[in-house]
């Protein structure tokens, strides 16, 4: 179970009596492998997130362009605070005025194996790969499939920067990332506009 420590900054960014973000309190989810979830997010910025499971918590990076299915694609990631594993299944509008004010949808969801290596082909923890700065996994999405990296490109506090790329496997495509605003949630098929919608009128389809 994640300590109070590793959602701390995720906590004090948050007014809980005015977002419907989930707290953190619950007890974490067990699955049988780590799961991953990819959130679009039309905040101040649309972009996707990106999030492992890692150590009871999600490793989470924004991606601007999102994850892509092309090995030829460098999507730059950049680190945000843990969230925990409970958010893998929010979505909704965040209140304006809060912190991320704006529509979230789940835009794939699934488990995720971690490929971590030393330098000398030895496994190791993923939370060590993460820590040296490169770990490679392999998804098992609703979407997304095969081999992925994260490579940190640089260091430096709210600087930080990583990269996120596909490795060219037998799940290679060339489809790259839908563009957000037509992207559909992959638990409900709607989009982050049809969920803006329902939000603003108590959860009833506006045409009707």
């Amino acid at each position: 179970m994640p300590t109070n420590d590793a959602l701390a900054v995720y906590r004090r960014k948050r007014d809980f009596s005015r977002t419907t973000e989930p707290t953190g309190s619950k007890a974490d989810r067990v699955s049988d492998e780590p799961t991953f979830v990819v959130q679009i997010h039309d905040a101040s910025t649309l972009h996707f997130d990106f999030r492992l499971e890692v150590d009871g918590v999600l490793k989470s990076w924004a991606v601007p362009k999102g994850p892509s299915d092309d090995p030829h694609d460098k999507r730059l990631a950049m680190p945000t605070e843990d969230h925990p594993m409970e958010y893998a299944d929010f979505e909704g509008v965040i209140a304006e005025g809060e912190y991320g004010a704006g529509t979230v949808i789940v835009w794939d969801e699934g488990t995720y194996r971690s490929l971590a290596t030393d330098r000398h082909g030895r496994e190791i923890p993923f939370d060590q790969a993460l820590e040296a700065g490169h770990a490679s996994f392999r998804l098992h999405g609703r979407k997304l499939h095969g081999a992925y990296a994260l490579t940190r490109i640089r260091r430096g506090g709210q600087r930080e920067a990583w990269l996120l790329v596909k490795h060219d496997d037998a799940r290679t495509s060339h489809h790259g990332t839908p563009h957000p605003s037509r992207a559909r949630s992959a638990h409900t098929g709607r989009t982050l506009g049809q969920v803006s919608a329902q939000e603003r009128t108590g959860g009833k389809d506006e045409r009707g």
